[in-house]
Formats: C-alpha cells, sequence, structure tokens
C-alpha cells in the first residue's frame, strides 16, 4: 500500500505543502509499510507530520500518546481546521467530561476520527482500554518519547506502562519521536516500547539560521539591546514585537549580550 501511495499529493492535498521537509516521506512509508520507527528530529523539524498524514490515509484511527493536555488541543484543532468535517481529531483526557467522552468514542466508533490524543494516565484507564480494543488501531505514535525513559530529563513512569497497554488493546505499529535523546535514552525508549529492531531516522540537528554570539555587557545594558535590535532589522516579527516570556527571554538576553 505504501508504495502505491502518491504521498507528495496526500501532502498537497492536506496540509497544502508542494514537497516533504528531510526524511519526512521516508518515515511515512516506513510506517505505512507495517514497520516500528524510531524518529529524532529537532524541534521545528516537522515531527508531528510524519503521524498526522498517514494518519489521515490508513484505514482505522491512530493513538497518539502525548503527555500535554495543551499541546493535544492545539494539535487538534490544527487538524480539525484543515477538515470540512468535525471530529476528524479527538483528545481523549482528564479536561473532558462524561458527554465529551461518550461524543468522542462516538465519532470513533463511527469512523470519522482518524487521530485520537492519549495522556499516557488515559490509555492506561480500564475503562478505556475496553473501549479501545473494540476499535481499529491503525498505528501507535509516542510524541516526546523521552519521557519513557528514566535517563531521559522529563522522565514520566507512566510511559513505562505504555507496551503492556499496546500488547491489551492490540497490537500495530509503533511510531516514537523525540527531539532529544543520547544513545543511552534511545535504546531504554526502544527497549521499553518493544521496538528494538524499529528502523531509525536521525535528522541533522545543525540549525543554520542559528548562531550564538557572545559580546561583552555594557553598563548601559537597555541601549545596548535598542542597539543591537536596530542593527537586525531582519530579524523576524515576531522576535521583536511579542512579548516572550521572562524565562526565555533572560536566555535570549544571556546567549546575546554574555
Amino acid at each position: 500500500m505504501a508504495e502505491q501511495v502518491n504521498l507528495t499529493g496526500q501532502l498537497k492535498r492536506y496540509f497544502g505543502f508542494d514537497k516533504f521537509k528531510g526524511e519526512q516521506e521516508a518515515i511515512i512509508r516506513n510506517l505505512m509499510s507495517g514497520h516500528d520507527t524510531f524518529v529524532l528530529m529537532p524541534t521545528g523539524g516537522g515531527k508531528s507530520l510524519c503521524y498526522q498524514l498517514p494518519s489521515l490515509i490508513m484505514e482505522g484511527t491512530a493513538i497518539v500518546i502525548s503527555p500535554l493536555i495543551a499541546l493535544m488541543k492545539n494539535q487538534v484543532d490544527v487538524i480539525n481546521g484543515l477538515s470540512e468535517d468535525d471530529g476528524v481529531a479527538h483528545y481523549l483526557n482528564s479536561s473532558l467530561n462524561k458527554s465529551a467522552i461518550e461524543k468522542v468514542k462516538e465519532d470513533i466508533l463511527s469512523g470519522k476520527t482518524k487521530l485520537l490524543y492519549v495522556a499516557p494516565e488515559s490509555l492506561t484507564k480500564e475503562d478505556n482500554v475496553d473501549f479501545l480494543k473494540t476499535v481499529k488501531i491503525s498505528f501507535y505514535a509516542v510524541d516526546e518519547a523521552h519521557c519513557i525513559s528514566e535517563w531521559g530529563h522529563d522522565f514520566r513512569p507512566e510511559y513505562r506502562r505504555i507496551r503492556p497497554i499496546i500488547n491489551e488493546i492490540g497490537n500495530a505499529p509503533v511510531i516514537a519521536l523525540t527531539a532529544t535523546a543520547t544513545d543511552k535514552v534511545r535504546t531504554d525508549i526502544k527497549k521499553s516500547l518493544g521496538i528494538a529492531d524499529a528502523k531509525e531516522f536521525k535528522s541533522s540537528f545543525n540549525r543554520a539560521n542559528l548562531y550564538y554570539e557572545v559580546r561583552p555587557k555594557l553598563k548601559d545594558i537597555d541601549r545596548q539591546i535598542i542597539m543591537f535590535i536596530r542593527q537586525h532589522p531582519s530579524l523576524p516579527p515576531n522576535s521583536r514585537q511579542t512579548r516572550p516570556h521572562p524565562g526565555h527571554r533572560h536566555r535570549r538576553m544571556k546567549s546575546v549580550l554574555y
């Protein structure tokens, strides 16, 4: 099936892009061929498209395991915004009331929902496991997969139960994605998910548009910042006009001025 699908055409149809970035197409074809897949790709490299596009093409519903409710909502809104039909993507987490949960399940059973985002805590609930046993699963995507590793910087114990739950719900290909994983963390992720033989795709982390420049801090720091901005009129508007998180602003100033 994967070899026969015109993925570039599907990319244009669903997302409006004319071509893939980096190894996106190879990753998608590997997953659609039924193979477990491990993706190490920098932030902004297009990880989410590696599971969003195949979910829209393949039969069944893809389960996306994500650690953050805000991230789930954002991605669900984006996918539903690309479709003429409501319910193509849903999330299942603690923020939903009983009636909202029933609506999600109804859309899944009707075949309308192609992407279901769940937190690991929601995935392991007995009611959800019993329900998902009745659903045709196209594949499982484990986003922010470094959370599964006890050697990672953001370890979530609940992630350790993902493989046993997958075995209980029903086997399907697994794609694990992260932007941060040492060799030790990568090995631990694959072992915990039971995808030791997964094909790995590692993108370059060289970002030509990013660089560090160290300058001595002057006494009049405000004037120095203003002068820097005036000397770089080509800076993207968002970097100059939006109000960053205080911590981000502090780190950016340090990288520029210290």
